[in-house]
């Protein structure tokens, strides 16, 4: 998981790079994830979270990053208090959750071995099982320990470790999901060179991360809440198109989601910090919407929006499907 990493300090001399909440440990500096390049040029500063893109492939990507998160450390410590939150949990198990990620998912497989990676508290393959009970075989797998086990007791089968050191009996699968996981990862490519080794042919393997070049993240700049210490890599359409190996074919790729309660919330606090209370409370709260019969003329507003933006390449996500390709 750290590839092409090596520990040192931004500036020779200087002050470690801190970020608020994590310990105070060495920095990592990255190289380029998507091309391997050592040629950063500055493109955003947040407070302590410095951006750079690649001059030669125009990969955007922080750098350099808390010890803690290039390891993943940080999401077994203070992460997995966000992950088991009450208004996390309430959210993530409503049942409007992922109705886009498993309508896109139905669309191309109808049942076999799933493995979710970055699985949290299980949500996903809960929603999944819920659903569409005994068509899946499913299978989580996260780093971070109490949220495997939250998930473990709402009977989803899931093992705690390190996806890339993970030997997995189970394997050949049907499907691979990686739901808004990549962005958190120092070395995403050595993650789907390995997806692509534990797919069966032809099987499936999903992508969700957030877009840069959404409606958003064009309009809040360093504001927008999801420019933070726990992202290390910010893709568009293009250099997440240029991550795929030869292994995979693209059968699909769009922009989708979209939450105005975000641009609004943080165009008024201008750059102050998201907590993870915060953002807990704020799914909790678009949830709860979601639910609510009474606001169902401005939901399908709302969805109409959604999809003007999708076709526009300025929704929230970047949603790809990809297919391993034959031998």
């Amino acid at each position: 998981m750290l590839h092409c990493i090596r520990t040192e300090f931004f500036i020779a001399g200087s002050a470690p790079f801190i970020t608020p909440g994590l310990d105070t440990q060495p920095n990592l500096f990255r190289h380029c994830p998507l091309c391997g390049a050592d040629e950063p040029e500055s493109f955003l500063q947040k407070q302590t979270l410095r951006l750079v893109r690649c001059s030669r492939c125009s990969m955007v990507y922080a750098n350099p990053v808390p010890a803690e998160l290039g390891s993943g450390q940080y999401y077994d410590s203070i992460g997995s208090q966000y992950y088991l939150s009450a208004a996390k949990l309430q959210s993530d198990y409503s049942p409007v959750r992922f109705e886009r990620e498993l309508k896109i998912f139905r669309k191309y497989v109808s049942g076999g071995a799933v493995l979710d990676v970055g699985c949290s508290s299980g949500a996903f393959l809960f929603q999944l099982g819920a659903r569409f009970q005994a068509q899946y075989h499913v299978l989580g797998i996260d780093t971070s320990g109490p949220p495997i086990e939250y998930a473990i007791s709402r009977g989803i089968p899931c093992v705690r470790g390190n996806f890339l050191e993970q030997h997995f009996d189970q394997a050949p699968f049907d499907a691979i999901t990686f739901w808004a996981v990549l962005e958190h990862l120092a070395d995403p490519k050595a993650f789907l060179t390995k997806a692509a080794h534990l797919l069966r042919p032809d099987g499936y393997c999903f992508v969700l991360v957030p877009n840069l070049k959404s409606l958003a993240s064009r309009f809040l700049g360093s504001r927008y809440r999801y420019i933070y210490p726990q992202h290390l890599n910010y893709f568009t359409r293009k250099t997440l198109t240029r991550l795929l190996s030869e292994d995979f074919s693209l059968l699909e790729s769009k922009t989708t989601h979209f939450n105005p309660l975000v641009i609004w919330q943080d165009w008024r606090r201008k750059e102050a910090e998201v907590s993870n209370r915060q953002r807990a409370d704020l799914l909790k709260r678009t949830t709860a919407l979601k639910l609510n019969p009474i606001l169902l003329p401005v939901r399908k507003l709302y969805s109409l929006t959604e999809k003007v933006l999708g076709v526009s390449d300025l929704a929230d996500n970047l949603l790809f499907v990809l297919q391993k390709r034959k031998l």
